[in-house]
């Protein structure tokens, strides 16, 4: 067997140059094996592998015969030994190249014909090894003795390449999620794919190459664990220092009443359960969709600051021939991305009647359309790197969703090449130009202003006019943080000032916290780790799924067509900045810092507030009753002027903002109600997506008590016991043989939400529990058990809310069985109070 040489890694901050170091690579190794021909140390075969098509493609310009190469660009060898490097064979491709494709007597074929075939034995229809490694590269002598341990593998953006680790019981691994898992087994891939060659043809040395060399969560190592094999690191910190790429800018503070730094952190405003869509749904669009304050605010915040850049560039760059200012939204996934897409660029919507109108976008120098005719040239454009970059093709709903853009650059490129066959471009090859050239005069990308991006955008992606970051998804690692931010760090200008340094260029980071230099509490000895317990829904217990509403709210049905009003104590509010911030600093770890503020807000006039409020009340509670706008409209205004409080640095438009929004709606609706003779039934609203919950997402780590509950009881694998309280009622219920099913509220996403001193809050429950109260197991009683320990003013407040609102609201809706509510005060009485509290109506619970 042959010796598979060891790897050896370069830690290069994104922008710093990893290209250039690969160039320098391949003309050292080139020129000296064509000087010394029989000297094994070098080589003149190369094959450059990547994680795309995109850095695939741009990494042309390391072949000696492109017209930009960069060893001429660059300057990287004498004139006299410029013709000996064409002796250099080079090859690139992506590391999907390594998967075995399938043989032309399988096509067509369907997977249960072919598993019936196979039966679980080796799959002949596949490649084999040699045949895939002869296809990858194309007949470099593979069989031939002679041509052994001649190839030079450089793997650019090599955090995508490793083996895992097998694990073993005193592993102490995080569990991956689903994006990790994802990455780890493209690892393999490319990992295994390089393997193969080193057994049939052999491999003289594996170069790898990228900013961020860590391990993932999942692969047997520590997440963040640095390759072992890197032998250099040239940091992010040395990149900005050295001012070789710009310097990122983040939030370090802001106006907001709490600690946090509400654009910094975003996630965790809006990352909650219910806030955001996980998936596509036919009856969601911009149209019905609320988004939240912290998104919106975050949004109009750093959009305002773009205004800024985009005014320079008209004034300064445009002239000069420089492409506008991008500004970049990384989403969690397809839903998210297309619904703030819309929300920035505009769309058009299908009405019931068949008509097609159109919902403008909500930042102007974004907005794709001009008064309701669709531009020419899309300002804003949506893609789907990790569908772009694969090769294959889009799935539908992406594809839908971009439908309009792809038709606009179509139309643009018959434009550009009159005569040329268009038919044999494809979808895909459409939208991976139009990304790879934002930022790149005369080609299809340059009028790109605004780019939303499902998960992450491909790295390799060279734009070096890029501004502004925005990231609305979670961000477990700095690796992740360091990589997202890094599709900003390019330079537009290389050229030194007076002083011969280069002038600082900035880019704005909102929504990824980057943390720059490790804080002093990273220091010192760490504490031993406690035992974890990984709490999940198993799916052989799926008998025993609990279903709930997602509640956001109740509403009264009022009985006349003209409404009073009557406002209390109740109905007054003092707008203020105490959660969402009307001015946020950021700064970077040097350089200047900046403030950016919400003033697109502060331009709206008093009318368009009174408008909005009104039409945003209607769709809340009136919705069966559109024709009761103006005298909506009309009681708004009276609110706004007897009511409202404007503190410090506050402006009416924030009242615009989703948070305020439903606040000031409900009380003014509060008011109306409270102007309607007789007594209202009550209805619950639920979220406009994903209104029911389920056991089946549970799915977190604790290091709380935990017991294990009974399989037939309980869809989840265990309880944790915040109290010995909560610990016994769960024994309690486990034996209980009126308990159908029971589930504790942890990581379940069950809220009930509730008002107190005009401060809405949401209440989490400790208990749902489904009862056989005599009307048999397919009519259950779904029992909400609160475990109560001392009495606080706030608990007081919950309990009244949910007998009162809860679960009247959630009965009246007939389309969620039946519900009732227990305040538990002595778990050690469990089982006497909840057959006292099932055998009476729900209304008398107590």
């Amino acid at each position: 067997a042959q010796r598979r040489p060891a790897p050896v890694a370069l830690k290069m901050a994104t922008g710093s140059g990893k290209t250039v170091v690969m160039a320098m690579l391949i003309a050292w190794q080139t020129l000296n094996k064509v000087t010394s021909p029989r000297d094994p140390r070098f080589v003149r075969r190369f094959l450059i592998v990547t994680p795309g098509i995109t850095i695939r493609d741009r990494l042309r310009v390391l072949q000696p015969s492109d017209p930009g190469n960069y060893y001429d660009l660059r300057d990287l060898i004498p004139a006299d030994l410029r013709g000996q490097l064409g002796k250099a064979q080079i090859l690139i491709t992506n590391y999907h190249a390594f998967l075995p494709k399938d043989a032309r007597e399988i096509k067509g074929v369907s997977s249960t014909t072919r598993r019936i075939l196979t039966q679980g034995r080796t799959d002949h229809f596949k490649e084999t090894e040699p045949a895939m490694v002869a296809r990858v590269l194309r007949g470099w002598g593979v069989g031939s003795a002679r041509r052994q341990n001649e190839i030079l593998v450089l793997n650019d953006e090599a955090h995508h390449c490793y083996v895992n680790k097998p694990i073993t019981v005193d592993d102490d691994v995080e569990a991956e999620d689903a994006e990790a898992t994802e990455r780890n087994l493209d690892a393999r891939k490319w990992f295994t794919g390089i393997q193969a060659i080193s057994r049939v043809v052999g491999v003289k040395q594996v170069y790898d190459l990228s900013a961020t060399p860590f391990y993932l969560a999942g692969s047997g190592y520590k997440e963040g664990f640095i390759f072992p094999w890197v032998v250099s690191d040239f940091s992010l910190m040395d990149a900005i220092e050295s001012g070789i790429v710009k310097v990122p800018r983040i939030p370090v503070d802001d106006d907001a009443a709490h600690e946090a730094v509400t654009y910094l952190n975003l996630w965790d405003s809006v990352g909650k359960p219910g806030v955001l869509p996980k998936r596509n749904r036919k009856d969601l669009d911009v149209s019905s969709w609320v988004p939240p304050d912290e998104l919106v605010g975050a949004l109009r915040s750093l959009y305002r600051s773009y205004e800024r850049e985009f005014d320079h560039w008209g004034r300064e760059l445009q002239p000069l021939g420089h492409t506008p200012p991008v500004f970049i939204v990384v989403c969690p996934n397809t839903a998210v991305s297309k619904l703030v897409y819309d929300w920035v660029a505009g769309t058009d919507l299908n009405r019931d009647d068949g008509d097609t109108v159109t919902s403008p976008g909500n930042l102007p120098l974004f907005d794709n359309y001009d008064v309701g005719v669709a531009r020419a040239r899309p300002r804003t454009i949506l893609v789907d790197s990790a569908q772009l970059e694969s090769g294959e093709s889009m799935k539908k709903d992406f594809k839908d969703a971009a439908a309009l853009e792809i038709d606009a650059f179509k139309a643009e490129l018959r434009l550009r090449n009159p005569g040329a066959d268009l038919d044999s471009i494809t979808d895909e090859d459409l939208l991976r130009e139009v990304m790879n050239t934002v930022g790149k005069t005369g080609r299809l990308g340059e009028r790109v202003r605004c780019v939303v991006s499902v998960a992450m955008l491909t790295e390799g992606w060279d734009a070096n006019t890029v501004t502004h970051i925005l990231g609305v998804r979670a961000f477990g690692t700095q690796l992740l943080c360091e990589q997202v931010v890094g599709r900003g760090l390019r330079r537009r200008s290389y050229a030194v000032n007076e002083e011969g340094f280069f002038e600082p260029e900035y880019a704005e980071v909102y929504g990824v916290p980057f943390s720059f230099i490790p804080s002093a509490a990273a220091a010192g000895h760490p504490k031993p780790p406690k035992p974890i317990t990984r709490v999940r829904a198993l799916e052989e217990r799926a008998d025993a799924e609990i279903t709930f509403p997602r509640v956001v709210g109740y509403r009264h049905e009022l009985a006349r067509e003209r409404l009073d009003v009557a406002f209390t104590e109740d109905s007054r509010l003092a707008l203020s900045t105490r959660e969402v911030p009307a001015e946020t600093e950021i700064k970077g770890v040097v350089g200047a810092s900046e403030v950016h503020t919400l003033d697109g807000l502060r331009a709206k006039r008093e009318q368009e507030v009174v408008f909005s409020l009104a039409r945003h009340l209607v769709a809340r509670y009136l919705s069966d009753r559109p024709w009761l706008f103006p005298q909506v409209a009309r009681i708004v205004k009276s609110w706004m002027a007897e009511c409202l409080t404007l503190k410090d640095h506050v402006f009416p438009g924030l009242l615009l903002l989703h948070q305020y929004a439903d606040d000031t709606v409900d009380r003014i609706y509060r008011a109306i109600v409270a102007a309607e003779p007789g007594e209202q039934a009550i209805l619950a609203v639920l979220a406009l997506y994903d209104e029911t919950g389920s056991t089946g997402h549970v799915d977190f780590d604790t290091t709380k008590p935990v017991m294990t509950t009974d399989p037939e009881r309980c869809h989840v694998s265990h309880v944790v016991a915040d109290s010995g309280w909560e610990h016994k009622l769960a024994q309690s219920l486990e034996t209980m043989p009126e308990v159908i099913a029971y589930v504790k509220n942890q990581g379940l996403g069950f809220t009930i939400p509730y008002t107190i001193a005009g401060e809405e809050r949401s209440y989490v429950p400790d208990f749902i529990a489904r009862i056989d109260d005599g009307r048999g197991i397919d009519d259950p009683l779904n029992l909400v058990i609160e475990v109560s320990g001392a009495q606080r003013r706030d608990k007081d407040a919950k309990v009244a809310t949910a007998r009162a609102l809860w679960v009247p609201g959630v009965e009246s809706l007939r389309s969620h069985g039946r519900w009732a509510f227990l305040e538990c005060r002595d778990p050690w009485n469990a089982e006497t109070e909840i057959r006292a509290a099932v055998g009476a109506p729900a209304e008398m619970v107590a």
